[in-house]
């Protein structure tokens, strides 16, 4: 897939006070604290069901989303927004937790499958490609398949936190460079530096 300037950055979780710190959230938490470093807030968005902000990164306009859907509606919101602001999903970046990466890792990947994530399932259902770019935000696994779905839906220690909060922010440096489009060198800098 060619690599196009991002248009539009979902953040996917599910919505909810009960929701708000749980591990299944991490893409909420990316998109709010790339809120904070560009001092934006996210207002509601009928239109594209959830709540949305237009704003510029390194000279490129890009459109934020916060689906309130529930992440396994995702597709929906998505959807939505891509046919009314008319964009691509191959200019779409979405951030999502992963259980398949340990807390503190984040990697960048351009296309896939869902991974058994509900809310990248019913994207790539719902707009007939899988043809987009993620942002995967690692907060581990439980070990055990049958407890992945109380596991997702639980707060991280204070310890994992820290983690997936320094994960969010290496990716947040490379934010520039995803929004211009350049994935190998943002790979290259994200990957490099969380080997370390």
């Amino acid at each position: 897939m060619s690599q196009s300037p991002v248009k539009l950055i979902v953040g996917l979780g599910n919505p909810g006070e009960q929701y708000a710190k749980t591990r299944h959230n991490a893409g909420f938490l990316f998109l709010n604290q790339l809120c904070d470093q560009l001092g934006v807030s996210l207002k509601a968005d009928k239109r594209c069901f959830g709540h949305s902000a237009k704003v510029v990164i390194a000279g490129h306009e890009v459109r934020l989303l916060a689906p309130n859907t529930f992440m396994n509606l995702s597709g929906k919101a998505v959807n939505a927004a891509i046919q009314y602001y008319k964009i691509e999903l191959s200019e779409v970046l979405v951030a999502h937790d992963e259980l398949d990466l340990d807390a503190g890792i984040a990697r960048l990947k351009l296309s896939g499958g869902h991974g058994g994530n509900n809310g990248l399932r019913d994207i790539i259902q719902k707009c007939a490609t899988k043809d987009f770019a993620r942002l995967r935000i690692g907060i581990g696994h439980p070990g055990v398949g049958r407890d992945v779905s109380a596991y997702v839906l639980k707060q991280a220690n204070k310890s994992e936190q820290q983690d997936i909060d320094n994960a969010i922010a290496e990716a947040l440096r490379v934010i520039d460079l995803i929004a211009q489009g350049d994935y190998p060198r943002a790979m290259n800098e994200l990957h490099t530096n969380l080997a370390k």
